[in-house]
């Protein structure tokens, strides 16, 4: 079903109507995925091709295919002694055996995906931190590394018992289906886990019931938040906060006629939940394009044609990947497509106009952690549309301003427009038990009830929420967030440096990339270029390295002697503004950079003369999310 989305007032009529626990009536995700099945036996449930052309080979499954499979992982991984409260950890690329995995791990105990870009030493800490007793992962494939970097974490975390192998191999079709074989890359194995084969191992498994009863609402899932230091964050999610994200993708988004596109991955909250959870409850159809998603070999050269084969009629995206789609012409019939869903990082104004334009779909923001099981806000798909908000609360959700001691005592609840700590209470959120480590939960909620996101920002008066900072300080790479700790803490171990701090600098391409300023201990002799040499080496997570560093004579700190960000943070957007103001032949330059209560930095400029109009300094400052002004 779905309902009317236009105002705050749409969002209280909805709640009005029950209470939550009354829209939903699974106490588990398998139990919905039996109901959807039921509904829909023969409709498409999901679709995955190997290769990006829109001719490839596919397969699809139906809800009936869909349900068997899941049935039969959640049996085979009980019979590896997973039980209600053990973790089965995923280390995978997109694939529909991902989300078999996915709901079959949920299913027979606690599912724990793990992102395969990470360093052996980071997936190790996260299988350690999860206590995961099996991993599945894939077989050795060719252009890929995935089993060679689960082979070196399982060698570093004795708590897995067993490895199970997904092989890509049958969505080949030949000759490469009969070469693969012959070119598999080695895989050294040096743990003692036992290791079998995924298919084989689900077809000895019955897939007509579980062979084990289900006991309700549970901790289902364990999502790591980065897991770019030594010591990860592991967030709980229970079936109640999935099926909320489902019910919401139902009740606002998708119908079981609606085709969608995900080239985002299944070990981020954003592609489980409100894309594949809004499926499971919808009945629609998703579609994952390449085991890569939007980094798959193809993809972007072949992206709108991919939305004609498979009639999509919305799909998600992030701004990074929203901005490589403008970079090529729209050469396929993409009028199946009703709305864009994107998230992650804040979008640029002149992106959202450039992709308004070239494709006469607007985008919807939104607003999710996976601290909440997902989504909070978004903006609404039948009303107004405010570029740069992430729009308005989504029903059962209950959003307050504050300003909160360190101990989560609340000092100051804001008023509209004014600026303050994002708290967050909804069906997603598990309080007092957000985090696996309980130390990690002390002071982590208001009034004993919302979440502190960590994230500041404000209400405006039609009730649309806007994030004006990060107090958590993240570097939010593309989407992928980044502890700045992880780099300070890999410079700080270099003998010449006495202290380093890292932001993340504007890039119209990717939001923001890392940079990194030093300084350095009295007397020494380290040169630029060693500093970068030495973090390639040091910093462990490649996406983690600087794209720039500089020296300084003194970093600027606070009077109790911490690294004070805000002027890093200014100095950067200066200094990237200045250099594209440069290269685009104008005579204008940043004055200054200013902190506003409902803005957040805002960059202020002057220029030389008159002739400078405001188009000419949108076209080139419009592609990047931190705003500008002209200085008075």
């Amino acid at each position: 079903m779905n309902y009317k989305f236009a105002t705050s007032a749409d969002i209280k009529a909805i709640e009005k109507e029950m209470p939550v626990e009354d829209r939903w009536s699974a106490e588990t995700v398998y139990e919905q995925l039996c109901q959807t099945r039921d509904a829909y036996p023969d409709k498409p449930a999901v679709s995955f091709q190997l290769k990006s052309g829109p001719k490839d080979k596919a397969i699809t499954l139906s809800w009936t295919d869909l349900t068997k499979q899941v049935t039969q992982c959640a049996n085979l991984f009980r019979s590896l002694g997973i039980g209600k409260k053990d973790v089965v950890a995923y280390l995978l690329p997109t694939s529909h055996e991902t989300l078999i995995t996915l709901m079959g791990g949920m299913t027979a105990g606690i599912v724990a995906p793990i992102n395969p870009t990470l360093e052996p030493e980071q997936i190790a800490a996260l299988l350690h931190e999860a206590g995961a007793k099996v991993l599945v992962t894939m077989k050795s494939f060719p252009k890929t590394e995935v089993a060679q970097l689960a082979a070196k974490a399982v060698a570093l975390t004795p708590s897995v018992e067993t490895v199970v192998e997904v092989d890509l191999l049958p969505h080949l079709t030949p000759p490469l289906k009969w070469i693969v074989p012959f070119i598999r890359p080695k895989n050294p194995v040096t743990h003692k886990a036992k290791v079998i084969d995924f298919n084989t191992a689900l077809a000895a498994q019955p897939d007509d019931e579980l062979a084990f009863a289900e006991t309700g609402d549970r901790f289902c899932a364990h999502f790591h938040t980065g897991g770019t230091t030594g010591m990860p964050k592991i967030v709980q999610h229970k079936h109640s906060g999935v099926l909320y994200n489902g019910w919401l993708g139902d009740a606002l988004l998708y119908s079981a006629s609606d085709n969608v596109l995900c080239p985002l991955p299944l070990f981020h909250v954003f592609a489980a939940y409100p894309i594949w959870a809004g499926c499971l409850a919808s009945g629609a159809h998703m579609i994952l394009p390449t085991p890569a998603g939007y980094r798959g070999e193809g993809v972007f050269d072949n992206f709108w044609q991919l939305i004609e084969r498979w009639q999509a009629t919305f799909f998600v995206t992030v701004p990074t990947a929203a901005s490589a789609l403008m970079q090529r012409p729209v050469n396929a019939d993409i009028s199946s497509l009703n709305a864009v869903f994107c998230g992650s990082a804040p979008l640029p104004v002149e992106l959202f106009k450039r992709f308004q334009t070239a494709t006469g779909v607007e985008i919807l923001e939104g607003y999710g952690m996976s601290e909440a099981t997902c989504l909070i806000s978004c903006n609404p798909k039948d009303g107004l549309r405010k570029v740069g908000s992430v729009g308005v609360i989504l029903p059962y959700t209950d959003v307050k301003i504050l300003h909160c001691d360190s101990s989560g005592k609340v000092l100051e609840e804001m008023q509209t427009e004014e600026v303050g700590e994002i708290c967050v209470s909804n069906p997603g959120v598990v309080v007092g038990a957000t985090y696996t480590e309980a130390g990690k939960n002390k002071g982590l909620f208001a009034k004993k009830k919302y979440l502190r996101t960590g994230d500041l920002g404000r209400f405006d008066k039609d009730g649309y929420l806007w994030i004006t900072g990060r107090a958590k300080d993240l570097i939010i790479r593309g989407g992928h967030n980044i502890d700045p700790a992880m780099i300070e803490e890999a410079m700080a171990a270099h003998e010449q440096v006495a202290f380093a701090g890292a932001i993340g600098q504007p890039d119209a391409k990717a939001g923001e990339l890392p940079c990194a300023y030093v300084e350095l201990i009295y007397g020494a002799t380290v040169t630029l270029d060693d500093l970068m040499a030495f973090a390639k080496e040091h910093v462990h997570e490649r996406a983690a390295v600087p794209k720039y560093m500089e020296i300084m004579d003194e970093l600027p700190k606070t009077a109790v002697g911490k690294i004070f960000k805000p002027d890093l943070r200014k100095a950067a957007i200066s200094r990237i503004y200045n250099a594209a103001l440069v290269d685009a032949g104008l005579d204008v330059h940043v004055v200054r950079v200013i902190e506003s209560k409902k803005r957040g930095l805002v960059a202020q400029l002057v220029k030389a003369d008159d002739s400078i109009k405001d188009k000419d300094v949108t076209k080139v400052l419009g592609s990047f999310i931190r705003p500008w002004e002209w200085a008075e």
